[in-house]
């Protein structure tokens, strides 16, 4: 394994309800996840087909079957939000129906995942924990990642990569990651327009979707190890979902041109989205993304650029250390 060659990365925030709940009408998404849930395969078989590696941080909540199921494993440290409705435990008490398990429940979806070539099932935390709000403890936060843990390991997978929920990168919980056996994570760009996402101002926001259309080619990377643990891999670009031709035209053609440069200078580009992103216009999302992977093979061709899950760029960082 080697470093010299520059990689693409692919990390999923896979969630389906559980990452916006707080934000969207439950009832007016019923056709967004059933699109969800059939664009699901349709990701995996372009990225069997290209040889593609991807991490899929899947929330944990998801292992679950149904209701009941869900109930029997609620953690015994819960976090106390001061902001409830941020509550994942509160909401689902909620909701709960045998309509809404379509929305919150997905094992076969995840046994799918874990079954196709080069794809790796990563963590999105139990709860979609929010890490740096007021009211989590470090104690609710281990009490969820174990039960992440717990969840996959009876379906024979070890979770090895992290993505903390809305990009609330918390360095005070790097030990507990490392202890419970997280060896990557996904940070955030060091554009000061990522930091501090869970205030989020309009300029924050304004900034991030400009950065999608035109700029430099500063979020490409060369990964340096240090002694920290686990490894934090910095993200490059979020993979917005289709609007309209125009714009998303601009938006493909900065990332080919990003990844190009990455190929072309041996550097990590690390693209990212959501999978329910793609709950809007699945044939168009899904017709980009067969255009973004047709780029990397082209870069593969030229530039020998490779295809790496966050898992496998820490083993390839260590070996070559």
């Amino acid at each position: 394994m080697n470093i010299e060659n520059g990689n693409l990365v692919i990390s999923l925030d896979f969630e389906l309800l559980w990452g916006v709940f707080d934000n969207v009408n439950y009832k007016e998404k019923l056709e967004y996840f059933s699109n969800t849930r059939k664009v699901i395969p349709e990701i995996l078989k372009i990225f069997e087909a290209n040889n593609i590696h991807c991490t899929w941080a899947t929330v944990g909540m998801l292992f679950n079957e149904n209701w009941e199921e869900w109930e029997s494993n609620i953690p015994k440290v819960l976090p106390d939000y001061k902001r409830k409705e941020l509550s994942a435990y509160e909401f689902g008490n909620k909701i709960r129906s045998k309509e809404t398990e379509q929305l919150c429940f997905a094992p076969n979806l995840i046994k799918e995942i874990a079954k196709t070539p080069n794809q790796e099932v990563g963590t999105h935390t139990y709860s979609h924990y929010y890490c740096l709000e007021e009211g989590q403890t470090l104690q609710a936060f281990t009490a969820d990642l174990k039960k992440s843990m717990e969840l996959a390991n009876k379906i024979n997978l070890q979770l090895k990569s992290l993505v903390f929920p809305r990009n609330q990168f918390n360095r005070e919980y790097l030990k507990v990651c490392d202890q419970v056996g997280i060896e990557s994570l996904r940070s955030n760009p060091e554009a000061w327009y990522w930091k501090d996402t869970q205030k989020d101002s309009l300029l924050q926001k304004i900034f991030r979707t400009g950065d999608a259309y035109a700029g430099g080619f500063d979020k490409v990377y060369k990964p340096e190890r240090n002694l920290e643990k686990p490894f934090a891999q910095k993200a490059s670009r979020l993979l917005r979902p289709f609007r309209n031709d125009f714009t998303d035209r601009i938006k493909i053609n900065r990332i080919k041109s990003e990844m190009i440069y990455a190929a072309r200078k041996n550097k990590i580009y690390h693209l990212w989205w959501h999978p329910h992103n793609f709950g809007n216009y699945p044939e168009k999302n899904l017709a980009e993304l067969d255009e973004i992977v047709q780029c990397f093979k082209f870069c593969r061709e030229k530039y020998n650029f490779q295809s790496a899950t966050m898992h496998r760029i820490n083993k390839i960082v260590k070996a070559n250390a």
